[in-house]
């Protein structure tokens, strides 16, 4: 054998060597709670229904993954399993909006990362399919309070349809609560760079720009035309069409069943996806919206709900104060926008985003509403979760203080009546190096 095919040979070995060692690490080893198979009674402690006043020493009863009781006097079926919770918070499960949870591992290992597929036109792109299971960050951020997560795709002009995924299933099938909860779009930047190291000329730059829009005009146009023809099919003198995956995705958009969310932060950017949205009527929810407060107006006139992409990042520009990005969210509330907090980075960190919302002028109410109720409805499932009420999913967790507040743990949660399991990578380093240095005390 040559040599160089002996070191060919040494090189693959190496390399499945070295991938079936990276494999634990990409691999959660929780097990999915069990299907609720009795009654079961949160009794005891504070509960906050989000939907009205907090309950003083109340009770949530809740069978099949159901709530069907909610009060401080509730009369319990036989066999019901009683947890007293003591001092302690029950909270309907947080929601963490626009993620990358499930589809991103580690973010500088590209094998890892499948949130974007090639081409600027991928409507058809279905977020659940990618979903991963055994994924290390799901049980991070289930332990931090996050039930759920609207998790979406990236990447072209149309980047496919998002999910929303429950935090606890063997499978994707499992997991996802609701999809496709609605298309997503990257409207093209509407900035020119007049400097005098600008590439190309301001008639340059308004050309691509305006090619991009006409891209996706184009695209709806076509999805618009493919509907219209299936709908005709059968009719006399009509024949039937090949079905295309990528139009056949666009059709709940073009019904108003579902919205389109479009990432757009300038004000020209908000302005020309409005107009645009208006004239193909089709539903918008505005995600991150920089820009979004100084067009308040434009946003209430079209009751246009906005996803506010986090608020630890730092102003966009130079002469804005050093806190806007923390008051956002209190001017949307006041200003009578609707909004919901989510981001795309680290999903457990959504309580705290609110948080610090919550530090610079938006009610603590508010704060909460912003990262449970308030995403449910603009994702379109406030009829099942966002909020402790009869006849809504049994999602929720106990808490022994403000989810807000960083101290605070979560000591119980529950997906649709199940309990899960709150241990994560971060626990499992915490017990090991807690050995570690109760042996070097002793």
């Amino acid at each position: 054998m040559s040599q160089d095919r002996i070191f060919g040979l040494q090189l693959f070995t190496a390399f499945l060597t070295c991938i079936v060692s990276l494999t634990p690490v990409f691999a959660s080893t929780q097990v999915p709670g069990p299907r609720q198979d009795h009654a079961i009674a949160l009794i005891g402690g504070t509960v906050h229904t989000v939907a009205g006043p907090p309950i003083l020493g109340g009770t949530v009863l809740f069978e099949d993954g159901i709530v069907t009781a909610v009060d401080t006097d509730v009369e319990l079926p036989a066999g019901t399993e009683r947890i007293d919770v003591g001092h302690g918070h029950i909270y309907p499960g947080l929601i963490a909006v626009n993620t990358r949870l499930g589809l991103v591992e580690i973010r500088s290992v590209r094998a890892t990362r499948d949130y974007s597929e090639i081409g600027e036109i991928n409507p058809n792109v279905r977020a659940e399919t990618a979903v991963n299971p055994d994924s290390e960050l799901i049980p991070v951020a289930r332990g931090n309070g996050i039930t759920m997560a609207h998790t979406v795709p990236g990447g072209g002009l149309i980047s496919g349809c998002s999910a929303l995924i429950l935090l606890d299933g063997w499978t994707p099938e499992d997991m996802t609560l609701k999809a496709p909860t609605g298309l997503h779009i990257n409207w093209p930047s509407m900035r020119i760079d007049r400097s005098p190291s600008a590439s190309k000329s301001e008639k340059e730059q308004k050309e691509a720009i305006a090619k991009r829009i006409d891209k996706i005009r184009d695209a709806f146009a076509e999805a618009r035309a493919y509907m219209r023809a299936k709908e005709a099919e059968g009719e006399k003198g009509i024949g039937y069409h090949d079905t295309d995956l990528r139009w056949e995705a666009m059709t709940p958009v073009l019904r108003r069943e579902i919205p389109v969310f479009v990432n757009a932060n300038g004000i020209k950017q908000i302005q020309a996806a409005v107009s645009w949205a208006n004239s193909e009527n089709v539903k918008m929810v505005l995600v991150g919206g920089r820009d979004a407060w100084l067009v308040a107006d434009l946003l209430k006139e079209n009751d246009i709900p906005v996803v506010i992409t986090g608020t630890h990042r730092l102003p966009s520009r130079r002469w804005e104060p050093h806190d806007l990005v923390y008051t956002i969210p209190a001017k949307y509330h006041e200003m009578g926008i609707r909004y919901c907090i989510g981001g795309i980075g680290d999903a457990r960190n959504v309580p705290y985003n609110a948080a610090s919302a919550s530090a610079f002028g938006l009610p603590r109410a508010e704060a909460i509403k912003a990262i449970t109720l308030y995403p449910a409805q603009i994702l379109g499932v406030s009829d099942r979760v966002g909020s402790i009420e009869k006849g809504k999913d049994a999602t929720l967790i106990v808490t022994d203080g403000d989810p807000l507040e960083i101290p605070t743990n979560v000591n119980m949660e529950f997906i649709q009546g199940r309990r899960v399991d709150l241990r994560s990578r971060h626990t499992q380093l915490y017990e090991k190096y807690k050995i570690k240095y109760e042996r070097i005390r002793n």
